[in-house]
């Protein structure tokens, strides 16, 4: 059975923590924002439903990160405090940037992910299945954000490709550092 090399593990884990934590960070801005100046209790229920999806993403990457000795990445306060001021800028914008925020990250994420599934090998079945289903919540977010009035009409597609161009940075960034 062929072995996952161990650089690229570090990075996949390292990576996959700061992003679910991140994702976390992001809704929790959108939160704050809706429970302070905007008052929209759907929009609530299903952030804070998205949210707990992945609280159970990032707990199982942050157990990864303890069991195998990993150092997450160092910029996790940089990433929290991002992730807070992306999701409560979004989420004053209003509901459609709001679901764009997350549409547009989960994107990326599903490139990401799909793309790991092919970097893991046998030894590490356990957690490539972990990912393949973690990317299908994440899909199913991005089905959410979009019935939900997410849209790439007008100034809402530079918003898309700033988000998505962000998200891509801290990506490789994350993996590294």
């Amino acid at each position: 059975m062929k072995k996952t090399n161990k650089k690229i593990l570090e990075e996949i884990i390292r990576v996959d923590h700061a992003g679910e934590r991140g994702a976390i960070k992001i809704y929790e801005g959108q939160l704050l924002a809706l429970k302070t100046f905007k008052q929209d209790e759907n929009l609530k229920k299903q952030i804070e439903e998205m949210k707990e999806h992945e609280k159970e993403h990032y707990e199982f990457f942050d157990q990864e990160i303890k069991k195998r000795n990993i150092k997450p990445t160092k910029l996790l306060p940089l990433w929290d405090l991002l992730g807070v001021g992306l999701g409560f800028g979004t989420a004053m914008l209003g509901k459609k940037a709001a679901m764009l925020c997350t549409a547009s990250v989960e994107e990326v994420i599903d490139v990401h992910y799909k793309s790991q599934t092919y970097k893991l090998e046998g030894d590490e079945e356990e957690l490539k299945n972990k990912i393949i289903k973690f990317r299908d919540d994440e899909l199913h977010h991005k089905d959410i954000a979009y019935e939900s009035g997410a849209t790439k009409d007008g100034l809402y597609g530079l918003l898309d490709k700033i988000i998505k161009t962000s998200s891509r940075i801290a990506i490789k960034v994350s993996e590294k550092i």
